[in-house]
């Protein structure tokens, strides 16, 4: 047998006898420490960084740090909040005309009796609604660059939070629905005996 014969046939008996490893946990369950970055984005970017600091730590999911060297992983992407003005225009128009009359000649001695009705009226409505429509789209990355996860969130408002705030408190829910769903995808390793039949 040829050396690389040789070489090519050990391999294969060291890899087909190496215990098979598990899979990794997924990545969101090694994150410990999270650095929110600023945002890209409007004049309001940095009101959004900071509602979505907060609504992250109420999670509870992770250490929050203002020093990106001690994180685990950063949170960066792009935000914004505008204002919005909707403009509404309607016209209701309503006319009826009525006509009557009778004739006669003044020569026969006849009376004459003419009548006529007209109702108009026009309606016009025009509505200004001021709102606020915000956005976020963010990612979580390793040091390294790889992302772990990413999601995009938009708002008009919420009836007790505003555009902005609510954008911030659907990506905190929509990573704490993500990491618990990880945790239910992790392998059971240790599995109770079951019980002992009798």
């Amino acid at each position: 047998m040829k050396p690389f014969a040789c070489l090519l046939a050990a391999s294969f008996l060291l890899h087909a006898q190496a215990p098979e490893k598990n899979p990794a946990p997924n990545g969101l369950l090694m994150i410990k420490r999270v650095y929110v970055a600023n945002l890209t984005g409007g004049a309001q970017a940095d009101a959004i960084r900071e509602l979505v600091i907060a609504s992250l730590d109420s999670t509870k999911l992770f250490i929050l740090t203002d020093n990106p060297d001690r994180a685990d992983a950063v949170l960066k992407g792009a935000a914004d909040d505008q204002s919005v003005t909707d403009t509404y225009d309607s016209d209701e128009n309503f006319n009826s005309r009525q006509n009557g009359g009778k004739s006669g000649s003044l020569y026969s001695k006849a009376g004459g009796i003419y009548g006529g009705l007209g109702v108009g009226a026009n309606e016009s409505h025009h509505i200004k609604e001021h709102k606020h429509e915000a956005y976020a789209t963010v990612r979580l990355c390793t040091k390294d660059g790889d992302v772990l996860w990413s999601t995009t969130q938009q708002s008009d408002g919420a009836k007790f939070r505003s555009a902005s705030a609510d954008v911030a408190f659907k990506i905190a829910r929509q990573l704490s629905f993500d990491v618990e769903r990880a945790q239910k995808e992790l392998p059971q390793t240790a599995k109770p005996p079951a019980p002992p039949v009798r």
